[in-house]
C-alpha cells in the first residue's frame, strides 16, 4: 500500500469528519416528551381497592380472572403482574393521614423514550406514535433484554410455555384505535382512573394538588421519572410506601445511553482502516530511514 504522509493525514480528516457526521441525534428523542398522547392519571386517594380494573382487564385480555377476588386476604402481601396478569391492585404499606387505606393500581407504565423498547434488538417492542408501547411477538428473539432494561420490572417471559412470548400491558392499544377508553378505566367506579390526554391530566393533576395542598403530596409521579411516562399518580401517602421508584431522576435510560450506543458503528467501521493507514505509513518512514543508512554501510565495503 503506498500511502503518503499527506495522503494519510487526508485519510484520518476524512475519518474524523465521518466521526462527526455519525455523532448521534437526540433530538428526535428529545420530541417524545413533548407529544400529547393519550394517558391515565390514577388518583390513589379515590381508589378503593375493588380490583375491578383487574378483571375488565382480564376479560379484555382473554386473561384468567382475577386471583382471590372479593377477598381481602389478596392485599395480605404485595403482588406484582404476571405473563397472565397484565395489572395488580396492591394495598399501600401506609394508609392515610386519617386512617384510610390507600391501594395503587400497578401496570406497565407506557413510557415516553422507552427503555424496553430501546434495549429491543428486533424492534419487537415499539412505543407507537398513539401512545402505547407495544409488543410485535413475531419479531420477538426471545433474548430478554427488555426484561432488565425496564426500571418498572414489567415485561414478564413465559418461561413455562413451550413457545415463549413476552406479555405485558398493551394500554388496551386495539381498544384506543377504536376510540375507546382501556378496559381498566372504563370501569373504575370511584374515578381514580381518568383517562384524557397527557397534558390535560398533568394540568388536572397539578390542580388537585394546588387547591389541597395540606392533602395531597406535592409530586406528580411519571410527570418526569424516566423521561416522563403515559401513567401518572398523585397520592397523600409517600411514593415509597406505594411501591413506586424514587430514585428515578427526570432523564431517560435510552437518552443516557444513546451517544455511547452511536458511536459503536464508527468505531467498527472507522477505526480499523484508520489504524491499518498509520501502521502503513509508520512502516514506510522506518523503511525510508534505514535505505540511507544501508546505502552509507555499503559504499564503506
Amino acid at each position: 500500500m503506498d500511502l503518503s504522509r499527506r495522503t494519510f493525514i487526508k485519510f484520518a480528516g476524512a475519518a474524523g469528519a465521518a466521526g462527526v457526521v455519525a455523532r448521534p441525534k437526540t433530538a428526535a428523542a428529545s420530541t417524545l416528551h413533548t407529544v400529547n398522547t393519550p394517558a391515565v392519571l390514577v388518583d390513589t386517594t379515590r381508589c378503593v381497592g375493588c380490583r375491578g380494573c383487574e378483571a375488565a382487564c382480564g376479560e379484555a385480555n382473554s386473561l384468567p380472572a382475577p386471583a382471590l377476588a372479593g377477598q381481602e386476604a389478596v392485599f395480605s402481601k404485595r403482588r406484582q403482574t404476571d405473563v397472565s396478569v397484565y395489572t395488580v391492585v396492591n394495598r399501600a404499606a401506609a394508609d392515610s393521614k386519617q386512617g384510610e387505606a390507600r391501594f395503587v393500581k400497578k401496570q406497565c407504565m407506557h413510557c415516553l423514550d422507552p427503555a424496553c423498547a430501546s434495549a429491543c434488538l428486533a424492534k419487537a417492542l415499539e412505543k407507537t406514535a398513539a401512545g402505547p408501547v407495544v409488543y410485535h411477538k413475531e419479531r420477538c428473539l426471545g433474548c430478554r433484554y427488555c426484561m432488565v432494561a425496564c426500571q418498572f420490572d414489567i415485561p414478564k417471559f413465559e418461561f413455562d410455555s413451550p413457545a415463549p412470548y413476552i406479555s405485558k400491558c398493551s394500554f388496551c392499544a386495539d381498544r384506543q384505535a377504536q376510540g375507546l377508553q382501556p378496559a381498566c378505566a372504563s370501569v373504575c367506579p370511584t374515578g381514580a382512573l381518568q383517562f384524557g390526554h397527557r397534558a390535560d391530566l398533568v394540568e388536572e393533576a397539578r390542580t388537585r394538588i394546588y387547591q389541597n395542598p395540606d392533602k395531597y403530596v406535592h409530586h406528580v409521579y411519571g410527570e418526569e421519572e424516566a423521561g416522563g411516562t403515559n401513567w401518572l399518580y398523585i397520592t397523600d401517602v409517600p411514593f415509597d410506601k406505594l411501591g413506586f421508584r424514587t430514585d428515578l431522576g427526570p432523564t431517560s435510560p435510552p437518552e443516557l445511553t444513546r451517544t455511547a450506543l452511536a458511536a459503536v458503528p464508527f468505531v467498527l467501521t472507522l477505526w480499523p482502516p484508520l489504524l491499518m493507514g498509520l501502521y502503513t505509513f509508520t512502516k514506510r518512514r522506518d523503511e525510508a530511514s534505514a535505505k540511507p543508512r544501508e546505502s552509507k554501510e555499503a559504499h564503506h565495503d
